[in-house]
């Protein structure tokens, strides 16, 4: 076990991610390891339509990244951990040797492997295996579609098995994003498998830098206040030996790290104060934030206990065709004008097309220049096969549109008409008991070992219950303002679940806020969510109340149709909103981000 704390650095948070990072990373300040997360849930679905066309089931964009970098990273020592393998590790550290070899660079390059279980799901079917929807509650067999793709959620202990046995680079495939950091904690310190306070802290370090420069000011409500976001920084963690963190960033890098940025990203997609791994169950009821430094955030308040017996199952099968394009509409009368071209659009078209017309935005009231008059609407088409999408030809409706339509309509010449359908990959989350999961590491020298099940609990995780706030009308002088004017909000998806989670350092707003920021008071800031289920919890520590707004999203961000398809900005809408304070909070506004806190 290393006294000393293990210094993890991130280079990538999603396929897309700064394509420098890996580089920044490598060639900053010093680590001892760069994770790359390129997995969430949208992209397995992209990865699983990609793969169908016969092309590598990896993150090739990933192997682009590493291919100039392989010097630095043997010149730097630090281990390189990825989950880039999608859907094919083996393929992808395959083709990391390669490259090795052509450079005349000596990294020794491990994978993981037992996450996909496509080809056992009839086998376990049969065995009784339902695979219950964890939203619906449905069984798999009530799906209609037939899978092409199911990985399971691996934990981390296949990471540090490859490490300890001197990898240099672990390509994983669909472990869980904070596994990536869990591996390389519990390898560096020779945490034992039941070391459940550690491994927590780890989970939650995992979860602070998988996202990269969210952590730095990246989609941040107080970004303004942050400097040189231009290029803000990749975030690095400090994992001491009992798993207690401080949250850092390369010193020569943009952005900052404060107790807010943490605080944003530790909302970010969680479901509640019980955070599943597969190797713990976090709890997060009495996380604390402490600034301890310039740039330097401690993670205190965090305890864990044993996972649940079973893992997450991400699985996905094409359910049909779509196709989008987006035309302009002028003031005045946009309402009349959208229904008009949705009436010339879809006159005549196949039975089994279905057409979805979105205006995005309202024009300005006395509109000072000729785009504070537009409005952009979106055309979508959707059907069970492309041919029927290449039959309706969508492109050729709005093209006829000019003569004969709207006064004011135009579209942008320099992006044509979208003609070719794209697959529509619909996602269906289940679970699986763990032990059915072979999680197995493949050495260097082509060696497998199967991990160990971690020890489980035997009684369901369940989320505790925070009463609702008392409801009581506001006495004395009042003030009606924007609640982004009190509040930090941050939003992320699962599934087909949005979260928001919102909260102030302000002791006097935090108060006001726990108060009045309610179920019934969500549902009227955010209209589109009335009817559905809503869970609130509080996170006093951190000052916060949180959200799951459940089945927001539809079934999932890759089959939603929303023009924000994975619930990116119903933060920022929400904090938009007007809300009625009293005058004595109205003044507080929200403590924003000072020279003194930098």
């Amino acid at each position: 076990m290393s006294a000393r704390a293990v210094r993890i650095g991130s280079f990538s948070g999603y396929l897309g991610d700064r394509f420098t990072g890996l580089h920044e990373s490598v060639t900053g300040d010093p680590v001892d390891a760069v994770i790359g997360d390129y997995l969430a849930e949208f992209t397995l679905a992209q990865l699983a339509a990609v793969g169908r066309t016969g092309k590598s089931g990896y993150v090739e964009f990933f192997v682009e990244q590493v291919k100039d970098n392989l010097a630095d990273i043997a010149r730097s020592g630090a281990k390189v951990v990825t989950n880039a393998g999608g859907f094919d590790p083996a393929g992808l550290a395959a083709q990391l040797r390669v490259l090795c070899a052509d450079e005349g660079v000596d990294l020794k390059i491990a994978h993981i492997e037992g996450d996909n279980v496509l080809d056992k799901i009839a086998d376990l079917q049969a065995a009784g295996a339902k695979f219950d929807n964890l939203d619906s509650g449905e069984p798999l067999t009530s799906w209609g579609y037939d899978p092409v793709a199911a990985n399971a959620y691996l934990g981390g202990w296949g990471i540090a098995a490859a490490l300890a046995d001197g990898a240099d680079i672990v390509v994983c495939g669909r472990v869980t994003d904070a596994s990536l950091v869990t591996g390389v904690a519990a390898w560096w310190h020779d945490w034992k498998i039941d070391d459940w306070d550690a491994l927590a802290r780890a989970v939650v370090a995992g979860h602070l830098i998988e996202c990269g420069g969210h952590t730095t000011g990246g989609n941040f409500s107080g970004f303004t206040a942050i400097p040189d976001m231009t290029a803000p920084g990749f975030p690095i963690a400090e994992i001491a030996a009992d798993g207690t963190t401080v949250i850092t960033k390369h010193e020569r890098d943009g952005g900052a790290v404060l107790p807010d940025t943490v605080t944003a990203q530790i909302l970010y997609e969680i479901q509640g104060v019980r955070y599943l791994n597969p190797d713990v169950t976090v709890h997060l009821d009495d996380i604390t934030l402490t600034k301890v430094g310039k740039d330097r955030v401690e993670v205190g308040g965090i305890t864990g206990s044993p996972p649940p017996e079973t893992t997450k199952v991400a699985m996905f099968a094409p359910v049909g065709y779509k196709i989008t394009n987006t035309v302009y509409a002028t003031s005045p009368n946009v309402a009349a004008k959208v229904e008009l071209m949705r009436a010339q659009v879809g006159h005549g078209k196949p039975a089994g097309v279905h057409l979805e017309v979105q205006p995005l935005g309202v024009p300005a009231t006395d509109p000072q220049n000729q785009w504070e008059a537009t409005v952009a609407v979106r055309f979508m088409g959707i059907a069970k096969t492309a041919e029927e999408l290449v039959e309706f030809d969508m492109a050729r409706r709005l093209g006829a549109l000019f003569l004969q339509s709207i006064p004011g309509f135009f579209t942008d010449a320099l992006t044509p008409f979208n003609k070719k359908p794209s697959a529509q990959i619909d996602y269906w989350p289940a679970l699986l008991p763990m032990r059915e999961v072979p999680h197995t590491v493949v050495y260097a020298d082509g060696r497998r070992e199967v991990m160990q099940v971690p020890p489980h609990r035997t009684e369901p995780v369940v989320q505790p219950v925070h009463p609702e706030p008392t409801q009581q009308a506001l006495s004395g002088e009042t003030a009606t303002i924007e609640l982004g004017q009190l509040v930090y909000a941050r939003c992320g998806d699962k599934g087909g679940n949005s979260n928001i989670g919102v909260w102030s350092r302000d002791p006097e707003i935090w108060k006001w806020l726990r108060s009045a920021l309610s179920t019934d008071e969500i549902r009227r800031l955010i209209p589109e969510v009335k009817d559905l289920d809503i869970v609130r919890h509080e996170l006093d520590g951190i000052q916060a109340v949180h959200f799951v707004l459940k089945g927001m999203l539809g079934t999932g961000g890759s089959s939603n149709t929303r023009v924000d398809q994975i619930g990116k900005a119903i933060g920022e809408y929400m904090r938009s909103r007007h809300v009625v304070v009293p005058a004595d909070v109205a003044k507080r506004h929200v403590q924003e981000v000072t020279a003194a806190d930098l």
